[in-house]
């Protein structure tokens, strides 16, 4: 079972470079949650604090009811056990199989006979489609391999918490669609708390249960995907539908005036035509569901009923 992440006030800066700063917000546990946000808005740093590489500025990450953020090395250590990472290139050892890779945190941070080690790795492989490719070197799989092989390391100490660094970069669409339902299945199987931070709008359009996004070195919201699929907020809006039009520019932001102006040139081209619905009127689109013979957990009923209650008020006017 995954366990809450509860984030209070954080800021983080390097020298006069504040990268984000106030950030609230909770992850709940055993959910699936994605951060998105245009480049060079602190979404990898956001990742590295969670899991207390970075130190913040000001502010709490509370995990499984201990700051993070005040806790000494050794201490730090022992928290992170709750944590398995999925880095953005799979950062595998080069030199190492992929038996040997997945196998590294079993030998570095256990005691196991290798009985048991190859009994875990093995499981794991099987949970991602690896079996067959223990003894492949990393430069001889594809990316899509090499995400999996990852994703299988950062499941062998059976965390509660995983943080998916990008996973979907490099990888062409349908292995892209492949990875979102592998990462579907195994939180219904696993039950974790999912964080992903990515770039891809139908990943995630389809795979949370909640969704942020970071912009001007704020957290400009965050909450179940519902909410933010169906935003008026501009720039929630721009980022979605991946138009020039709002707020985000080339290489910064731009100046409100620009931005006034090119939203209200938007505005005039929808009411000659085109329908942008009012808030809340969007139709989600579907949520991918774990494979045939993966058992949802009762969350998703919970979740269904709760996407579909502003369609109801919709149709029935209540």
């Amino acid at each position: 079972m995954g366990v809450e992440i509860c984030v209070e006030g954080l800021t983080k800066s390097f020298g006069h470079q504040v990268i984000w700063q106030d950030v609230s917000l909770t992850l709940p546990a055993g959910e699936v949650s994605v951060m998105l946000g245009p480049s060079g808005t602190g979404k990898s740093v956001f990742l590295k604090t969670l899991v207390g590489l970075l130190r913040p500025d000001r502010g709490s990450v509370t995990v499984a009811g201990r700051d993070i953020t005040r806790l000494r090395e050794h201490e730090l250590y022992e928290v992170r056990k709750l944590f398995g990472v999925l880095f953005q290139d799979g950062a595998l050892f080069g030199s190492m199989n992929l038996y040997d890779n997945i196998a590294f945190p079993l030998r570095e941070h256990t005691r196991k006979p290798e009985g048991e080690i190859r009994r875990i790795v093995l499981e794991k492989m099987d949970m991602v489609g690896l079996i067959g490719a223990e003894g492949k070197l990393p430069g001889e799989i594809s990316g899509g391999m090499r995400k999996r092989a990852g994703l299988a390391r950062a499941l062998v100490l059976d965390p509660e918490i995983i943080l998916f660094d990008e996973p979907d970069s490099g990888l062409d669409p349908v292995r892209v669609a492949y990875l979102n339902q592998l990462i579907v299945d195994l939180n219904a199987q696993i039950d974790a708390t999912f964080l992903i931070v990515t770039h891809d709008i139908a990943s995630a359009r389809q795979v949370p249960d909640n969704i942020g996004l970071l912009f001007r070195r704020e957290l400009v919201m965050f909450g179940p995907r519902e909410q933010l699929l169906t935003s008026e907020e501009p720039v929630v809006r721009q980022f979605l539908n991946g138009r020039m039009q709002g707020p985000i520019g080339m290489a910064e932001e731009k100046d409100a005036a620009q931005v006034e102006q090119e939203l209200a040139q938007l505005g005039e081209h929808h009411g000659s035509g085109e329908h942008t619905g009012t808030p809340g009127s969007q139709d989600l689109p579907p949520r991918l569901l774990p494979g045939p013979g993966i058992t949802r957990p009762p969350r998703w009923q919970a979740i269904a009923r709760r996407e579909a209650e502003p369609r109801r008020r919709e149709v029935t006017g209540a």
